[in-house]
Order: structure tokens, then C-alpha cells, then sequence
């Protein structure tokens, strides 16, 4: 199974290097000379990268792969995701630390045991996480991952409980 460890939000400068969006825990282990990951395009086609360096920039990764030269060739993944095996990711030992893989599919329900839905995927947005969730009915909710709202994660068990504050789930 494939994790996303980064997304390529843009070219940077002329040479190649890109501004990478980090989405692992671990971006000195991912992003360090040497590296292989697979960069899933947008067709649905795949290739290998090999980084040549990373270094940070903005809140981001400015990271130069050995295949990608030029401005054009970096221009070319903007919005592509960097995806690497799960078996190969470290082990996690806080207990409230979770990798996207690992809630992705889990049941939602709430304290009262109402059924919600279940996850489609983790969005990480500026400063926190939401835990995108599809509903019995087709529709989707956002749902902010902090313990406050998301009290139980039982990834074993297979769901996750919400406490949801009034009119999250409406409409």
C-alpha cells in the first residue's frame, strides 16, 4: 500500500527544484539525498524520483530530484502527489499519532453509537487536519481531527467516535 508523503505545490526558480507540501512525520528521512519515492501523475502514470536535495523554504521543501532539470520538467508535476511503500514507514509510538492509511476506511459513529460514515481521507489544511468523512446519503463532511470532536480512534476496532458539536453534520 502507497502513502502520500508530499505534494508538489509548484516550480521554484529555473533549474528544476520544486516547492514540495511535506505530508509525513518523518521529511528528513523522506526527502534526503538519495531517496527514492514515486511520483504519482496526474494521467495516472508513475515514475521514479530520486532526490538530490531538500532544504526548507515557507513552511514547504524546496527538494531537486535527479530526473527533474528544468523549469518545464517541474512545471509538469505541480499537483502530482509523492507517494512511498507503507511497510517502509517507522513505526508510530505515540499512541495518538496516526498515518492517513491507517484511518482512511475506519467507521464513524457517534458517542450514541449513530452510525456517520466512513472515512474517505485525511485533509490537511493550514494548522490542522480534517477528517474528510462519506455519508450513508452521498454527501460528505468535514470533520476537524482534534480530540475534543474525535475522542476515540480505535484503528484495530476499525472506527473512529465523534462527538460532534451542534449543526457539523447538518445539511
Amino acid at each position: 500500500m502507497e502513502v502520500v508523503v508530499g505534494r508538489v505545490a509548484k516550480a521554484h526558480g529555473v533549474s528544476g527544484e520544486l516547492a514540495v507540501e511535506v505530508r509525513t512525520d518523518s521529511p528528513d528521512e523522506r526527502f534526503a539525498d538519495g531517496a527514492v519515492m514515486t511520483v504519482r501523475m496526474r494521467n495516472g502514470e508513475a515514475r521514479e524520483l530520486t532526490v538530490t536535495s531538500a532544504r526548507p523554504h515557507s513552511g514547504r521543501l524546496l527538494v531537486r530530484f535527479e530526473q527533474v532539470v528544468t523549469r518545464e520538467a517541474a512545471e509538469a508535476l505541480r499537483g502530482c502527489l509523492l507517494v512511498a511503500e507503507a511497510e517502509d514507514l517507522p513505526p508510530t509510538e505515540d499512541p495518538d499519532e496516526f498515518y492517513d492509511h491507517e484511518l482512511e476506511g475506519l467507521a464513524v459513529r457517534t458517542t450514541d453509537g449513530s452510525e456517520v460514515g466512513t472515512v474517505a481521507e485525511v485533509v490537511h489544511v493550514p494548522g490542522s487536519e480534517l477528517l474528510a468523512v462519506n455519508r450513508p446519503d452521498g454527501s460528505q463532511s468535514l470533520v476537524p481531527f482534534v480530540r475534543e470532536i474525535v475522542p476515540t480512534v480505535d484503528v484495530t476496532a476499525g472506527h473512529v467516535v465523534i462527538d460532534p458539536p451542534e449543526g457539523l453534520l447538518d445539511g
